[in-house]
């Protein structure tokens, strides 16, 4: 289970991200300040950090700068400062992603997750499901028999689903996790993606189906 580690001197934001975080599952450690939040860091693992930037003692720059020289995990901060030079200085300390308060709590578990996936891939390069290896260091599918290339976004979209068999994602969440916060298309994008990957890989030769729950989105079954 991914450990997320939430710094912010809010207690209340600590409680609001707590909730939601835990409710998506996953496990959560806090510090109300950046010092804290270095020595959480040195007792515990975590996989995600999310950082307030207006904090005593170590602010979240300084944390930020702190996390990228001793640690490898992405950073996503949080902040009221909504100024394109407050992004670039933030940037520039080695942040992941910036969300600007107040921020909707669902936008927040997209971004995690598609920090983590990022973080994930970097260290699996391979997912194998049914009788498929998606390799993502060579972005080439593997099956028995042969292997070849498919488009980018259908490749990203398989990977996305596949790294999670069983998991219902929203056609929202797969427009953000796949193709980013800021496409400008709808939804209709999806469904015509996973058309396209239930043409190119029939359940009974691949080993596993894409299948529609109804009113939600789409999981992959193996």
């Amino acid at each position: 289970m991914k450990r997320i580690l939430i710094v912010d001197d809010d207690m209340h934001i600590r409680e609001l991200l707590r909730f939601y975080l835990q409710r998506d599952g996953y496990q959560t450690v806090e510090a109300a300040d950046g010092r804290e939040a270095l020595a959480v860091l040195e007792q515990q693992d975590v996989h995600l950090a999310i950082v307030d930037i207006m904090m005593p003692h170590v602010d979240g720059y300084e944390l930020c700068k702190e996390i990228r020289e001793l640690h490898d995990l992405p950073v996503l901060m949080l902040t009221a400062k909504g100024e394109l030079a407050d992004k670039e200085k933030a940037f520039i300390a080695g942040t992941d992603d910036y969300l600007v308060k107040p921020f909707e709590p669902k936008e927040v578990l997209f971004r995690v997750r598609a920090l983590l996936r990022r973080y994930q891939m970097a260290f699996e390069d391979k997912i194998r499901v049914g009788n498929v290896t998606i390799n993502r260091k060579s972005y080439q599918i593997e099956t028995d028999s042969s292997t070849f290339e498919m488009p980018l976004k259908e490749f990203e979209l398989l990977a996305q689903l596949a790294e999670f068999p069983n998991r219902i994602f929203t056609r929202e969440q797969l427009i953000d996790l796949v193709w980013g916060s800021q496409f400008e298309g709808n939804d209709r994008t999806v469904d015509v993606h996973i058309k396209r990957l239930r043409e190119r890989f029939p359940a009974e030769s691949s080993g596993f189906s894409i299948e529609t729950v109804r009113g939600m989105g789409y999981k992959l079954v193996v």
